[in-house]
C-alpha cells in the first residue's frame, strides 16, 4: 500500500507543479484576448469606411501655363484615392489633364488624356476607381483658349486610408 502512495503523491506533485502558473479564472483571460483581437478587427474594418469625401475648386490661368488643380495625399502616408472627378464646366478649349506621383522617388507624369470642353460633358472621371499611392497624386491641367484663364475647375474624390 505504501508503495502506491508514494507512486500517486509524485504523480500530485508533477500535477500541481504544472497547474502552478494557470490562471484563477481562465475564462476571463479568454475574453480579454477575444476583446484585444475585436477591437484589432473593429480598427481595420473601420478603415473600410473611408475619410469624408473632399471637394473643391481651384482658379488659375489654364491656358498661360499647365497649373495644379489639386495635390492628393502624403509623402509616406498611404492610402487608396477613389473616383476622382473634375468639373470643368465653366472652361471652352481643348484640355489636357495630367497625373503626377513619385516613381522611386522622381516625379513623373502618369496620365495624360485631352478632353474637348465644348463636346464632352462638364463632369471627367480622372481616376474611374481605386490607385493605391504612398505618396503625393497631383493633378494639373492645361487649356488652348484664353478664355479659361481665371476659371475655377471643381474636383472631387475619396481617400481610404490602407
Amino acid at each position: 500500500m505504501s508503495l502506491l502512495i508514494n507512486v500517486n503523491s509524485g504523480i500530485l506533485s508533477q500535477i500541481k507543479t504544472k497547474t502552478d502558473n494557470l490562471p484563477a479564472d481562465p475564462a476571463s483571460q479568454a475574453l480579454t484576448a477575444s476583446a484585444d483581437q475585436a477591437t484589432g478587427i473593429e480598427t481595420q474594418t473601420d478603415k473600410l469606411a473611408g475619410a469624408a469625401p473632399v471637394t473643391g475648386s481651384a482658379t488659375q490661368n489654364w491656358q498661360t501655363a499647365e497649373a495644379d488643380v489639386v495635390a492628393i495625399g502624403a509623402a509616406g502616408v498611404s492610402n487608396k484615392v477613389h473616383d476622382l472627378s473634375l468639373n470643368v464646366s465653366n472652361l471652352v478649349g481643348v484640355l489636357i489633364i495630367r497625373l503626377y506621383k513619385n516613381v522611386n522617388g522622381v516625379e513623373r507624369k502618369v496620365y495624360e488624356q485631352s478632353f474637348n470642353a465644348a463636346t464632352d460633358p462638364p463632369g471627367l472621371p480622372i481616376i474611374n476607381g481605386t490607385w493605391a499611392t504612398h505618396d503625393v497624386i497631383r493633378v494639373s491641367l492645361q487649356s488652348d483658349n484664353v478664355a479659361d484663364n481665371g476659371q475655377a475647375v471643381d474636383y472631387d474624390f475619396m481617400m481610404e486610408t490602407m
